[in-house]
C-alpha cells in the first residue's frame, strides 16, 4: 500500500489524510504540537469548503452546525445598517448558507474519520529530500528519517517544507493589519452576524451552534505590536464604545482567551504547489489575509483536489502538476481578491471612509443579490468528483 506523510496535523493536513486514506493510501500525520487542539478560534465553512467535505462524507455533518438562518450585514461603528445579507439568499445563489463554528469542532469530525495510529503528536518533522522519479521522499522526525511515495506540506503559515522546496521564494508579506480573535459565552444574547466597519478598524461577531459568539477585530498597525496592559484592554481602547453587542462581548471574554497574530500573506506566487513527491496546501502554498473567509476553505479544497489526483502505486509526478495546475492559479486569484477586500475594509483616512461606505450602502439598495455577486467564482466552486466517502476500496 503507497504511504504518504501529512505534516502538519490542522484543518487543511487533516482533511487531505481523510481523503488520501478513503482513496486507499496509508497515512500518517506528523503534528509538531503536543495535541490536536488548535490554537485558533472560530471558522467559516463557506459553500465551497462544505462541498469539498461532501466528497469525504462530511458536508452534512457540517451543515447541522449553522446557528444562524436569517439577516445579517454590514454596519457602521454607530450600529448603523450599511448593507443587509440574508442566509437565505446566500443557499439560492450557492447552494447553502456559511457555517460558523469552533475550530476544535472541524479538527475533531476529521480526526474520528483516521485509523487511531494515523496522527502522531508531539512530532516534529522536517523535509530532507522530496524524492524524485526513483526514490521516495524522506523526511526527518526525533525518531528517525521516514520514507514515503508522496509528502504533503500542510505545515501553515510560516512553512519550513516550503522554504526547503522554493528556498528562494521570498515568503509572506505583512498585509497592513492585525487580527484579534476570541469564543466566548453569549449569555443567552441573541443577535444577527455582522461586521461593522471604521477607519482603519474592523469588529465581526458570529453566533455559534453551542451558545457561544465568535469575535474577531482587525486595525491597521505596524506589526509586531504588542498591548503594553492586556490584548482585552486594547480592543476595549478601540472598540469598546462601538454598538451592541461588541461592548457585552468584550464583557464576556478574559484576557487568555484573545488570540493576536499579524496578518501576513504569499503575495508572490510559488513556481508550483509541488516538487519532486512533495505537494503543498493551505497557507503553507497560499497564504492569504482573512478577509474573505476563504483560508481553512481552500486548504480543504487543496486536500480534496490532491487526492482527486493521486495514483495508486505509481510516480506521482504527473499526478502532482496537475494538482498544481489545477490549484495555483484558483488560489492565487482568491489570495489577490482577500487582499483587495482587506485594504477596503482598513481604509483609514475619513473621505475614504466616507467613500467606501456610500459604495456599500449603494450596492446594498439593490440586496443582498448584487452583495452576494462578489463571491462569484469563489462561493460556486465545484470539486472534481462528487463524493468517495462510501467506497471501502478508496478508488
Amino acid at each position: 500500500m503507497a504511504r504518504a506523510l501529512i505534516v502538519g496535523g490542522g484543518i487543511g493536513g487533516l482533511t487531505a489524510a481523510v481523503a488520501l486514506h478513503r482513496r486507499g493510501r496509508q497515512v500518517t500525520v506528523l503534528e509538531r504540537a503536543e495535541s490536536l487542539e488548535p490554537v485558533g478560534a472560530g471558522i467559516s465553512i463557506a459553500p465551497n469548503g462544505q462541498r469539498a467535505l461532501d466528497v469525504i462524507g462530511l458536508g452534512d455533518t457540517v451543515r447541522e452546525l449553522a446557528a444562524w438562518q436569517g439577516p445579517g450585514g454590514m454596519r457602521t461603528p454607530g450600529g448603523r445598517w450599511l448593507a443587509r445579507t440574508d442566509s437565505a439568499a446566500t443557499a439560492r445563489r450557492f447552494g447553502s448558507t456559511l457555517v460558523l463554528l469552533h475550530r476544535a469542532t472541524l479538527i475533531e469530525l476529521l480526526r474520528a474519520e483516521l485509523p487511531a495510529d494515523a496522527v502522531r503528536t508531539g512530532t516534529p518533522a522536517e523535509l530532507t529530500d522530496p524524492g524524485d522519479v526513483d526514490r521516495p521522499a524522506t523526511v526527518s522526525t526525533p525518531t528517525g528519517e521516514e520514507q514515503a511515495e508522496l509528502v504533503v506540506g500542510a505545515d501553515g503559515i510560516n512553512s519550513a517544507v516550503r522554504g526547503t522546496l522554493f528556498p528562494e521564494h521570498p515568503g509572506t508579506v505583512y498585509a497592513g493589519f492585525t487580527t484579534w480573535r476570541c469564543v466566548v459565552p453569549s449569555g443567552g444574547r441573541e443577535f444577527a452576524p455582522h461586521e461593522t466597519w471604521g477607519r482603519g478598524l474592523l469588529w465581526g461577531t458570529h453566533p455559534l451552534k453551542d451558545g457561544r459568539s465568535y469575535a474577531y477585530a482587525a486595525a491597521t498597525v505596524p506589526p509586531g505590536g504588542r498591548a503594553p496592559d492586556s490584548e482585552l484592554a486594547e480592543l476595549r481602547r478601540l472598540f469598546g464604545s462601538w454598538h451592541d453587542p461588541i461592548p457585552a462581548i468584550l464583557d464576556a471574554a478574559t484576557a487568555e482567551q484573545i488570540l493576536r497574530n499579524d496578518v501576513r500573506y504569499v503575495q508572490q506566487p510559488l513556481p508550483a504547489f509541488h516538487r519532486g513527491r512533495v505537494a503543498l496546501l493551505g497557507d503553507a502554498a497560499h497564504a492569504m489575509p482573512p478577509s474573505l473567509g476563504q483560508g481553512g476553505n481552500q486548504a480543504i479544497e487543496d486536500a480534496i483536489v490532491l487526492a482527486h489526483h493521486m495514483p495508486g502505486d505509481a510516480d506521482p509526478g504527473p499526478a502532482l502538476a496537475a494538482y498544481t495546475a489545477d490549484r495555483l492559479p484558483r488560489t492565487m486569484d482568491v489570495v489577490r481578491r482577500s487582499a483587495r477586500t482587506g485594504r477596503a475594509t482598513t481604509v483609514r483616512s475619513r473621505a475614504g471612509v466616507l467613500l467606501r461606505d456610500a459604495m456599500i450602502a449603494g450596492v446594498g439598495r439593490f440586496g443582498s443579490s448584487m452583495m452576494l455577486r462578489t463571491f462569484d467564482g469563489v462561493l460556486d466552486w465545484q470539486p472534481p468528483e462528487r463524493t468517495y466517502a462510501a467506497r471501502p476500496d478508496g478508488r
